[in-house]
């Protein structure tokens, strides 16, 4: 039986917590909001809140581009480590993509590169080992991803539709609705994912 993973990030090895919480602590106090403000901007409880800028929670993938949202930034200024906003190239070197999930049979989903906010493009990769599932809430309006596969047999579900994506394959999504992917096969299953999210509906725009 496939199970349902609750996708949290995997920061107790890298320092991942820590980084979140003082970036979401300089950039909330730097935008003069209180926890009630934020929380009823993202939509994220105010205890949530409190706890991760601790360093006391570990906020799934979801949660963090809540966040990222209500603060009109990106989930990759949310887990950066420093590196300068405004530069008009920002490397990323080899080993140093930001894991922000962890899966309970060994997958794993890295954020390999994103933009600055509040308009969002993100590249991933991702694994995910047979009987796991990764079951992802809608993103915000007109929200796209692209996927290829290099390994192993995606299941892409869309509002409840299964499409299986063979190695090699590619799917285009539209992200703004109920989907999960998971591996439908007995090896793992590798993609890449770009994802395109917009700070207000682009429907109609060309």
């Amino acid at each position: 039986m496939t199970e349902a993973v609750n996708i949290l990030t995997d920061t107790a090895a890298d320092g991942m917590n820590a980084v979140i919480a003082r970036r979401i602590a300089v950039l909330r106090k730097g935008r003069n909001l209180s926890f009630d403000e934020l929380a009823a901007r993202c939509g994220v409880s105010k205890g949530m809140l409190v706890q991760i800028e601790q360093g006391r929670a570990n906020p799934s993938i979801a949660t963090l581009c809540r966040v990222a949202a209500g603060l009109r930034v990106s989930v990759a200024e949310l887990v950066a480590a420093g590196e300068a906003a405004d530069a008009p190239v920002r490397l990323i070197a080899p080993g140093q993509a930001r894991r922000l999930w962890h899966g309970p049979k060994g997958g794993s989903a890295s954020l390999l590169v994103g933009s600055d906010g509040p308009d969002m493009l993100e590249l991933w990769t991702w694994e995910i080992q047979p009987g796991e599932r990764y079951e992802a809430q809608a993103h915000p309006a007109d929200t796209q991803e692209l996927i290829h596969v290099t390994d192993g047999t995606l299941a892409l579900e869309v509002d409840g539709t299964i499409h299986l994506v063979e190695p090699g394959g590619s799917a285009f999504a539209r992200t703004d609705r109920s989907h999960a992917y998971a591996c439908a096969g007995p090896e793992p299953v590798r993609f890449t994912m770009a994802v395109a999210e917009w700070s207000h509906p682009r429907s109609g725009r060309r």
